[in-house]
């Protein structure tokens, strides 16, 4: 090998290095809380209105173990593949932020409900790129108890206070720990990604960032070349995947300019201020010694039988990847629309509705012609509305209705985007729009070659380098017709004519 390439080799292995790992808490599905009857459904309730003696943290009272918690977690730790111990325990671990009404809280420490698992990510963007696979470690899967919610209020003469809502307190919470096994703020997002879809596909968690119940807390550190140790810090306060990945780019630049500057770097917590783009300050980084666990003594060890869990894992759904490579085996799809259908569990459940109801072409067709359209249009529409599709007034039946008028040559490809944007706003019937908008496809030949004759008429430049050769003049009369006709010709029609007339 040439010396110069072996430098080149040597030099690269010797850069910084960054180093994330994520701590991901997901509210679980529960009807009840995590150690009592209160309901979990907080959301959309009156403040303090899911309370009781014992998420009010009352002396003298006990807590229960919700057993469907218990095999929400199982679940998921299983589906993480990772091991499940026969022996898991609660723990006390003590902190005294107001959020917390005993002054602790119950978690586990040493004994957690599951162990050393991992999730392969694909990194890379777009169709046709080439995906990088990593496998990310999952070092623990467990249970604890959320806290309450903390509103802070300022008045009129800049006075601060803060109100406390305890309905939250002791719902269902799973933290899922993974290894430090992620290289960039782009693997870190992936990471969620994937995980959120687990989540959804079990059916355990909503992952809904927006309403706080899949949260993310991030530790990222530059190990400096040659270095075996760098200082970790963590970053709060991230409230969807765009925040995971534009904080965990800022601190990562951040860390970089102060290694290389020389500035020391300190083992603290920092919180991410989306409007300004910044990571701040919060306060120094706690050491597990500084929460004094110790073996929760209300609550008793629990006894997994090995029987019980291989029960639970012949229960599991089928899950992301599994349902990916079906759509790709059963529907045709490229492995790339397969994956994106599959990010969500509800786009999922979405395409194959449309899939079952589109009846009148071919499986495989039908399957691409619903992919395109959930992947371009709807998703476009479900993102600039910041809506959900679950909640989307577009249901599979008037969706597979649209495109049969497509394929029956009723509706044109451009007068369908005009029909979906207002069933999306309104969810009113797809011919019930065509006629309000007078957006039936025109197919009468001699209808469509008056308008052709009109734009050849005024349109003399594109007609002249049609003539010399330029294909491309072709495609600009066509988009001419189209909009005189407002997406109403038919574009094979259209095709046929214009040829016929300059060629003729």
């Amino acid at each position: 090998m040439p010396q110069f390439i072996k430098i080149a080799i040597l030099a690269q292995g010797m850069e910084n290095q960054t180093i994330i790992g994520l701590e991901v808490h997901a509210q679980l599905l529960t009807k009840s809380k995590m150690f009592c009857s209160c309901g979990a459904d907080y959301i959309n309730a009156a403040p303090n209105n899911r309370v009781c003696p014992i998420c009010l943290g009352m002396p003298g009272v006990l807590p229960v173990i919700n057993q469907q918690a218990i095999e929400y977690a199982v679940m998921t730790a299983l589906a993480l593949n990772c091991a499940i111990p026969e022996y898991a325990k609660f723990d006390r671990k003590n902190y005294p932020y107001p959020d917390l009404m005993k002054g602790y809280q119950i978690s586990q420490y040493d004994s957690p409900l599951g162990i050393n698992g991992w999730i392969d990510i694909e990194v890379g963007e777009g169709e046709g790129q080439r995906k990088r696979k990593r496998r990310i470690g999952i070092t623990r899967v467990h249970l604890e108890e959320d806290a309450a919610k903390l509103i802070h209020h300022t008045t009129a003469e800049e006075e601060s206070y803060s109100l406390v809502d305890v309905n939250r307190a002791g719902t269902p919470l799973m933290e899922i720990v993974s290894e430090p096994d992620m290289r960039s703020p782009e693997e870190a997002r992936q990471y969620m990604v994937k995980l959120r879809s687990i989540l959804q596909f079990l059916g355990v968690s909503s992952g809904n960032m927006e309403e706080g119940s899949f949260r993310c807390d991030a530790n990222i550190s530059i190990r400096s070349a040659g270095s075996t140790d760098s200082v970790k810090v963590e970053v709060k306060n991230m409230n969807s995947f765009k925040a995971v990945y534009r904080a965990l780019a800022y601190e990562e630049e951040r860390q970089r300019k102060a290694i290389e500057t020389g500035e020391r770097l300190i083992q603290e917590t920092r919180g991410w201020v989306e409007d300004r783009g910044v990571t701040v300050s919060q306060r120094s980084k706690e050491y597990a010694h500084d929460y004094r666990y110790f073996p929760e003594p209300d609550l008793p060890p629990m006894v997994f039988s090995r029987q019980w869990v291989a029960e639970l894992s012949t229960h599991l759904p089928e899950l992301p990847e599994t349902r990916r490579d079906r759509f790709i085996a059963d529907y045709g799809l490229s492995h790339y629309d397969a994956s994106l259908l599959t990010a969500s569990k509800a786009m999922a459940d979405y395409f194959e509705a449309c899939v079952r109801l589109n009846t009148k072409v071919p499986v495989e067709k039908g399957a691409k012609v619903v992919s395109n359209w959930l992947s371009g249009e709807f998703t476009r529409l479900l993102h600039a509305t910041d809506t959900e599709i679950d909640d989307s007034k577009v249901t599979p039946e008037l969706l597979v209705e649209m495109l049969g008028l497509i394929d029956e040559g009723a509706l044109s490809s451009a007068a369908a985007k005009t029909v979906f944007e207002e069933m999306f706003a309104s969810g009113r019937g797809v011919g019930e729009i065509i006629i309000e908008r007078g957006l039936a496809q025109m197919s009468d030949a001699q209808e469509i070659a008056g308008v052709v004759a009109q734009v050849i008429a005024t349109n003399n430049q594109a007609v002249a380098d049609f003539k010399r050769g330029k294909e491309q003049a072709l495609t600009f009369l066509v988009g001419q017709v189209m909009r005189e006709t407002k997406g109403r010709a038919n574009p094979a029609a259209v095709n046929r004519l214009l040829k016929e007339k300059l060629e003729g």
